[in-house]
């Protein structure tokens, strides 16, 4: 596939997944969509990817959806927003939130509705200082959908996450780091710089103990204590058979960096 809204890179493990309409702030239609569902597939056919950063070009992260793309007018026909959220948008948050490897989020400017809650499907989100976030869906009559429902008071509270969706206040990324939405506001000139130098280190990390710590922190949210034991025993069982545990123990003793495979 030639890719016209997006541009999707993969070298020495990191892949890297840029929106790519900045006329329109990157917001998304449906062709952006499949180019995303394309890069996304190629991604988890490539046995070398260890890591995928997600940003977007020019002066914003992502407006969400691109409203021209399904105009209505009122009085007209209406639209069936269900069934996009079901083809479009739940499938790309389920495919981000099962990669088996880190997804850092490089916010470079406003993210905005369903891009948002993009951002926040991610497992590491840095934001730029000029950076915000806003919950734009309750200006439409609509509800934060792209699992924003679900992300925001897990992160940062019923009560912010009510305010954040009832009133669609724009949330600064300095404020957003206060709250715990995010991992770090960073400088405007350090976000890609620091973006890359994290995906480095992930690129060379036990890639697979990684993976599992990211599947057991969101089982974490539904299991009871004794299922999450449970599935901790299996998890640390099968990597204590790893290569890269191995290795760690080994470059521990003989006191050397480690070389992970991520396997």
């Amino acid at each position: 596939m030639t890719y016209e809204s997006i541009k999707f890179t993969l070298n020495d493990g990191i892949a890297v997944l840029t929106l790519n309409r900045p006329d329109r702030l990157n917001s998304f239609t449906q062709a952006m969509h499949g180019e995303v569902r394309d890069a996304l597939d190629k991604l988890q056919a490539d046995k070398t990817a260890r890591v995928l950063v997600l940003t977007g070009a020019g002066r914003g992260f992502c407006a969400g959806q691109d409203l021209n793309d399904r105009a209505v007018e009122p009085g007209g026909k209406g639209v069936d927003l269900g069934e996009s959220v079901e083809k479009f948008y739940a499938p790309l948050v389920t495919t981000l939130r099962s990669l088996p490897m880190p997804v850092i989020c490089a916010v470079n400017g406003v993210a905005a509705g369903a891009g948002a809650n993009l951002a926040l499907a991610c497992d590491i989100v840095l934001a730029a200082k000029s950076a915000s976030f806003i919950e734009a869906f309750c200006k439409l009559g609509l509800i934060p959908d792209t699992g924003g429902t679900w992300a925001l008071p897990r992160l940062i509270g019923p009560a912010r996450a009510m305010g954040l969706a009832l009133l669609g206040d724009k949330l600064p990324a300095e404020k957003a780091e206060q709250w715990g939405l995010i991992w770090r506001c960073v400088p405007d000139e350090a976000l890609m710089i620091e973006a890359m130098a994290m995906a480095e280190h992930f690129a060379a990390a036990p890639t697979k103990g990684l993976a599992f710590t990211k599947k057991a922190m969101l089982a974490s949210w539904t299991n009871t204590l004794e299922e999450q034991l449970q599935l901790e025993a299996g998890m640390m069982r099968e990597l204590g058979y790893s290569h890269d545990y191995r290795e760690g123990v080994a470059a521990f003793i003989e006191k050397r960096q480690p070389h992970f495979k991520g396997e």
